[in-house]
């Protein structure tokens, strides 16, 4: 695998995470504004796989092609992975602070860690194995999970956040195998139909779309949709085709850290000195795995 190829992977899903970051704040601000998560997650799967179908069909209708017998496949990326990893993370976000939330969703790196042991038989490197711990420790110190008071929580927001871990692994190991035949946007546009159809029929059809919403409103709702979720997505399965899933779960802990710094920017908040050295950490631990970690 070439270099050059092996950093643009790194690169993309660097970007991803500070786009989920950004959609995580702004959802946030949705939720203190009124709109709740089953509004949300239907709008946002919905506008993401209208948006990304016109500009297939309008660039590149070759993508549109799969065969019959992947279905299934796609339905399971879409429902269990994508659709659901979405939901549980809107949902904690709903329930429980943003802080806690990221922290529980951020545990996925770790389950994809052990099904590439246990499951593909893959021998886990050392600067790997150090990686993923370096990105837990230093998760929790930026979200600040060491105040003993941030899991003084409803139970149904921790449980969310722990699901939303579970289909972040899912949505990782599943979109690695779809792009060894199909393009990323191919993958992200049939497992985005079938979550889009999932939360359409597990909430009223369009029932999101009919509420007032205020212009800025509409204008983070667009957000989401489409910079919050089409390019993402997009550009995690693009560096999944490039760095193996347990790397690129690993480098998507840049998400928490993002966020932090946004947060710093524009809302004022401080980060505390422990805080910041998590944040160290985290980076550190990326750059390992680009360094030494880098091969499959």
């Amino acid at each position: 695998m070439e270099k050059r190829l092996v950093r643009s992977g790194y690169l993309y899903v660097s970007l991803a995470a500070v786009l989920f970051a950004i959609s995580g704040t702004s959802a946030k601000f949705l939720f203190n504004d009124g709109v709740t998560a089953y509004q949300l997650i239907q709008m946002r799967t919905t506008l993401a796989f209208t948006g990304l179908l016109i500009w297939i069909c309008l660039r590149y209708p070759s993508l549109l092609r799969i065969s019959l017998k992947d279905t299934p496949y796609f339905m399971g990326l879409g429902v269990f992975g994508i659709g659901s990893a979405q939901f549980f993370y809107l949902f904690a976000i709903s329930k429980i602070n943003v802080a806690a939330a990221i922290l529980l969703h951020y545990t996925g790196p770790v389950l994809v860690a052990l099904y590439a042991v246990f499951i593909q038989r893959q021998r886990l490197k050392v600067s790997s194995a150090l990686a993923i711990c370096g990105t837990l420790i230093g998760c929790f110190l930026v979200v600040g999970a060491y105040n003993l008071q941030l899991f003084s929580l409803n139970r149904v927001g921790i449980t969310a956040g722990i699901l939303a871990a579970v289909s972040f692994a899912v949505y990782s190991i599943l979109s690695a195998y779809g792009m060894r035949k199909y393009t990323a946007w191919t993958v992200l546009l049939y497992a985005m139909l079938f979550a889009a159809l999932m939360w359409n029929v597990l909430h009223p059809p369009l029932e999101a779309f009919l509420h007032k919403y205020s212009p800025v409103q509409w204008g983070w709702i667009g957000f989401i949709g489409i910079f919050g979720t089409i390019f993402p997505f997009g550009l995690y399965f693009e560096g999944i085709k490039r760095i193996q899933p347990t790397h690129a779960s690993v480098t998507a802990t840049l998400e928490p850290i993002s966020a932090g710094i946004i947060a710093a920017l524009f809302l004022g908040e401080v980060m505390a000195p422990l805080q910041i050295t998590g944040g160290v950490i985290v980076i550190l631990s990326i750059v390992t795995l680009q360094l030494r970690g880098s091969r499959p």
